[in-house]
C-alpha cells in the first residue's frame, strides 16, 4: 500500500516537471528578443559596423533567424538564436571598443 503512494509521488512529481519545461519551451522568448535587440543597437552606436562588421552581420543574421523562428513558433530556436544574436552583438561591441578610430 505504501509503495502506490510513492509511486504515485513520483509520477506527480514527474508530470510536474514535465509540464514546467514544456511551459518554458511553449513561451515565447520576449526577453531574449529585447536583449539581442538592445545589444545589436549598442554595437552598432559603438561603431561596430565599421570597426567590427563581421561580428555585427553575424549578430543580425542570428536576430533573423530567430525572428523567423518566432514567426513559425519555434521558441525553442528563436530562444538559441536571440541568445547567440545577443552575443555576437556583444563580440562585435568589444571588437570595436578595441578597434581605434581610422579618423
Amino acid at each position: 500500500m505504501q509503495l502506490s503512494g510513492i509511486q504515485s509521488f513520483i509520477k506527480g512529481l514527474l508530470l510536474t516537471v514535465l509540464l514546467s519545461t514544456t511551459a518554458c519551451e511553449t513561451a515565447p522568448p520576449v526577453q531574449e528578443m529585447s536583449d539581442a535587440r538592445q545589444a545589436i543597437a549598442v554595437a552598432r552606436e559603438a561603431g561596430a559596423a565599421e570597426r567590427a562588421a563581421f561580428h555585427l552581420k553575424a549578430a543580425e543574421d542570428y536576430l533573423e533567424s530567430a525572428e523567423a523562428a518566432l514567426n513559425e513558433h519555434a521558441y525553442s530556436e528563436a530562444r538559441r538564436d536571440a541568445k547567440q544574436a545577443k552575443m555576437k552583438a556583444l563580440d562585435a561591441l568589444k571588437a570595436s571598443e578595441l578597434t581605434p578610430d581610422q579618423d
